[in-house]
């Protein structure tokens, strides 16, 4: 078990700290932002679907109409 004798040295973890808390600041903030843009992008994609729905039910509601030359 490892023992610190300060603050000080628990930040620095024997040396190792900067790489230690930057990778927990990292990590932290993927986690952070993954549900975040999950949410966007389903919003996106729901409006997407949506105009696709109506366009394609326009579509189907008046058909082509047919042109005699």
């Amino acid at each position: 078990m490892i023992y610190w004798n300060s603050l000080a040295d628990f930040l620095a973890m024997g040396k190792h700290g900067l790489y230690v808390w930057g990778s927990f600041i990292v990590m932290a903030a993927l986690m952070i932002l993954e549900p975040i843009l999950l949410a966007r992008s389903r919003k996106s994609l729901i409006a997407r679907l949506k105009r696709q729905y109506r366009a394609e039910k326009l579509d189907n509601h008046h058909p082509p109409r047919e042109d005699n030359p």
